[in-house]
């Protein structure tokens, strides 16, 4: 009886496991498709972006239509083939479709992440994954899914060679910008086809698949090239090439070029492209049926690309320059960024002026690519500035020769566009005309951090680490997009609301169901609106510009805008972003390659694209006003010193201040009122300075040459007349002058020295300079 109960036991255990095995076996391997329909691809619908009016701007084709053209093996270049397996699969040759090294180096990462995060795939288990699986499937991360796929990885190398298997992973996978398989992405970034591609040009494909959008060359090109450096490395490690071959690729300078399709806004049309992808995912991007509604206008957009190319065109005939330099102003680009600034909607995008031009770069967007702004940042410093609440528009700084010392010790001395200084000059000046020796004094005053919080705050992502740059800074030192840079300026125009630029409205799918809706664009209020309205007021201001712009300059408008340009040093990049209550356009001119420009100007280049756009754009609509927000009084100030007039201020002018910073002493900078300089020094600073050396500077005895004729030229200069002026090195008098120039060459000698200047007033009174150090080494 015990051995029949025995028996039985043992054959319900049997029949469990035979049950259970099979229903896992059906759970996992169930519908699984068969390695001989390895091609049979179904069709997905095409997917279609229409602008804001219902225009249709592109249709995008579905996955293995359209940019598809499959090559053998034979075709592709055997740099390609390396760069792929070391960055994909290594022990592709040798392994059985799956990496058991792999898999378990996954499962650690899996467990540590408490989900599937990794999984260690072979270049055969993502070709399953490409070709084998739906839509639906590839989105999961189960580990369902990573078993089935391993299980036809298997499968899939017992019945295919791996030159097969290699071959259709390198048709059929996706590059990105629309391109499926090596050949469609040759021709899609390189206008060539894929038997012609060097080494760099292999390298650079080869590490697209992984996150085709994220290293997008032609809209992030440094992400781009640094995943071109990990495969190039990655090829040395597994010996298919040296290390100085490997360096000689990533210095190639990339050729970028695009095939023409029917596409209207393409430098658009890839954005929002790339924007869905990272929304909804590759996958259901994929599966087409899609209609993308997005925010663009695109007869304004093309409206700005005919004025780009017609403005280029002049500033290629030297139009704007009298004594055109040989070989023209060598200028091949352009981009532009039309947005709402109540909506953060973007209602224009021009990229470059042809997209399909290789010669220009063209496929290059230029209003995401990273780019120096010039003095396109300032109005952020000064925004900053004001916040803070000492520093106001009537505020006035010194603008004469100064030297800043680096946080590496060095000596800055910043000059003006014009290589001139003005002396006395009131902030609201110096912003509209774009002085550069302020901006990087009001910059120093209020701290690197302050400037990269503001531009934090306002939405520009490229300048969040303030230990990575210097008071450089205040004149564009840092790269910024002029998307961002746009949008920035937007919360300007706003009342102080940051802006977060939208291009989707919304998706559906094919039956008309709502998938996806865009957040709202404005923010929150990130800026006092008095500030916001302080830097618009001196941004409007056509007679605070007129110092470097002139009178009535292409930067006035026929209704209230405020307008700042850019220009960076050797003409690389100019810059104009202005705006109305209603419209803000940013405009970018350089040459995508960053070669200089010759002596093209923001105002020049980039301010005339703008002024045609936003007359164009506002043509017909009704005129507005900037709205002035309480908190704000209108002070008398002297137009000199920006205190509060004294009986001799000859000229006194009105200034806006946010109540309570509106100054309080009484000015005393003129005839009568100079003695008064000594005591109340805050009102010019010191009336006495150095003007060489330049304080941090460092100098070095040259033993070939005698010590009596190795000078050094120190150097003062005085703002009123004094008795005499003494120059003093380590505390001790060096020379005595009753008249300029005050100038003494002093034998260098080594070690640290501290140089100042003592002017002594026909009273005895005396004013000292700041003290400048220097170092002098053997």
């Amino acid at each position: 009886m015990l051995k029949k109960r025995i028996t039985q036991a043992i054959l319900g255990i049997c029949l469990l496991t035979l049950t259970g095995s099979a229903t896992l076996a059906m759970w996992l391997f169930g519908g699984l498709p068969a390695p001989g329909d390895l091609s049979a691809y179904t069709t997905a619908p095409s997917s279609k972006i229409y602008d804001r009016n219902g225009q249709l701007l592109f249709e995008m084709p579905p996955p293995y239509t359209g940019s598809h053209t499959p090559v053998a093996l034979a075709e592709i270049p055997q740099h390609l083939i390396w760069a792929t397996i070391a960055t994909e699969d290594a022990t592709f040759y040798t392994n059985p479709g799956l990496d058991f090294k792999g898999i378990l180096r996954a499962v650690w990462i899996n467990i540590q992440g408490g989900e599937v995060l990794a999984g260690g795939s072979t270049l055969t288990q993502q070709l399953v994954r490409t070709v084998m699986f739906d839509a639906d499937e590839r989105a999961e991360r189960t580990l369902r899914r990573k078993l089935r796929e391993l299980a036809l990885a298997v499968r899939l190398t017992r019945r295919y060679s791996k030159d097969e298997i290699l071959n259709l992973y390198l048709n059929e996978t996706y590059y990105g910008n629309l391109a499926y398989g090596v050949e469609a992405a040759a021709q899609a970034y390189f206008g060539k086809n894929v038997h012609d591609l060097d080494l760099a040009e292999c390298a650079l494909l080869a590490g697209l698949p992984q996150a085709p959008a994220r290293y997008n060359p032609l809209e992030n090109l440094d992400a781009a090239k640094e995943r071109q450096a990990v495969v190039l490395d990655l090829m040395v490690k597994q010996g298919y090439i040296g290390s100085e071959v490997a360096q000689l690729a990533k210095a190639e300078k990339l050729d970028f070029a695009a095939a023409p399709f029917a596409i209207r806004a393409p430098h658009f049309v890839m954005l929002v492209r790339s924007q869905l992808e990272q929304k909804l995912g590759q996958a259901r991007l994929e599966a087409g049926g899609l209609n993308i509604y997005t925010t663009l206008d695109v007869a304004l957009t093309d409206t700005a690309r005919d004025v780009i190319r017609q403005h280029l065109t002049l500033l290629a005939a030297c139009r704007y320059e009298p004594n055109c330099p040989p070989g023209g102003n060598n200028v091949r680009n352009a981009a532009l960024v039309a947005l709402d600034p109540r909506t953060g909607e973007v209602l224009a995008l021009v990229g470059s002026p042809d997209y399909f031009s290789a010669r220009i770069d063209g496929a290059v967007n230029g209003a995401t690519a990273l780019r120096q702004p010039g003095s396109a940042i300032k109005p952020l410093i000064y925004a900053a500035a004001f916040e803070r609440g000492d520093l106001t528009p009537g505020t006035m700084m010194l603008d004469v020769r100064t030297a800043f010392v680096t946080r590496e010790g060095t000596p800055y001395v910043p000059l003006n566009y014009d290589l001139d200084f003005r002396g006395p000059v009131r902030l609201r000046e110096a912003l509209a005309s774009s002085y550069n020796l302020i901006a990087v004094k009001v910059l120093d005053a209020i701290g690197i951090e302050s400037l990269t919080g503001m531009a934090r705050r306002l939405g520009i992502t490229t300048l969040d680490d303030p230990d990575k740059f210097g008071l450089a800074l205040a004149l564009g030192g840092g790269e910024v997009r002029l998307l961002e840079l746009t949008a920035a300026y937007a919360a300007f125009a706003n009342g102080g609301y940051a802006v977060q630029p939208v291009t989707i409205r919304r998706v559906e799918d094919a039956s008309g169901a709502l998938l996806w809706a865009a957040p709202a664009g404005r923010g929150e209020q990130v800026l006092d609106a008095r500030v916001a309205y302080l830097i618009t007021a001196i941004l409007s201001d056509d007679l605070a510009r007129i110092p470097t712009f002139g009178e009535g300059s292409v930067l006035q408008l026929t209704r209230p805008a405020a307008v700042k340009t850019g220009t960076t040093t050797n003409f690389r990049d100019n810059w104009t972003i202005g705006y109305t209550p209603d419209l803000v356009v940013g405009v970018w001119v350089g040459n995508a390659d960053n070669e200089a420009m010759k002596n093209v100007s923001g105002v020049d280049g980039a301010a005339p694209i703008w002024h045609t756009v936003m007359e164009a754009a506002l043509k017909g609509r009704p005129v507005r006003d900037f709205v002035r927000p309480e908190g704000l009084v209108d002070v008398e100030i002297c137009a000199l010193s920006g205190q509060l007039p004294g009986p001799d201020c000859p000229h006194r002018i009105t200034e806006t201040f946010i109540a309570g910073t509106a100054p309080t002493e009484t000015c005393t900078m003129h005839p009568s009122q100079l003695s008064a300089f000594s005591s109340q020094p805050s009102a010019l600073a010191s009336p006495i300075r150095l003007t060489s050396p330049d304080t941090g500077a460092v100098y070095r005895l040259d033993p070939t040459q005698p010590r009596a004729m190795q000078k050094l030229r120190v150097a003062a200069e005085a703002e009123v007349a004094f008795e005499h002026v003494i120059l003093l090195v380590d505390g001790q008098p060096l020379a005595q002058f009753s008249t300029p120039p005050y100038t003494y060459l002093w034998p260098l000698q080594p070690g640290m020295h501290t140089f100042a200047a003592v002017g002594v007033a026909a009273d005895g009174s005396q004013t000292s300079s700041d003290n400048v150090t220097i170092e002098v080494r053997e």
